[in-house]
C-alpha cells in the first residue's frame, strides 16, 4: 500500500470507526490486487492454522469486526510485505 496514506479523521462518537473501515479496505484492496477470492484467502489462512469458511471471512470483513491478529494473518496469507499506516 504505498500510494496513499490511510489517515482519517476520528469521530468523537466512534473513534475506532474510521480505523475499522481502513482495516476492511486494506484487506479488500490487497485481495483485489492479487485477484484473490474469499475461497482462496480461506485456503491460504489454513496454512496458519486458521480454519474459517469463505463466508465467515466475508462476513467478518464486511462487518468490520475482526481482531488485529486476524488482519495480520490475512496480510501474511496474501504475502503483503508492507503497508503505509499514516
Amino acid at each position: 500500500m504505498g500510494e496513499k496514506p490511510l489517515k482519517r479523521p476520528a469521530s468523537q462518537t466512534d473513534p475506532y470507526g474510521s480505523w475499522e473501515e481502513t482495516a476492511k479496505e486494506l484487506i479488500a484492496e490487497e485481495m483485489y490486487r492479487r485477484r484473490l477470492t474469499y475461497k482462496e484467502l480461506a485456503r491460504r489462512l489454513e496454512q496458519y492454522g486458521i480454519d474459517e469458511t469463505p463466508d465467515q471471512i466475508n462476513r467478518k470483513v464486511n462487518r468490520k469486526r475482526f481482531s488485529a491478529a486476524f488482519l495480520l494473518a490475512c496480510l501474511a496469507a496474501m504475502d503483503v510485505k508492507s503497508i503505509q499506516v499514516i
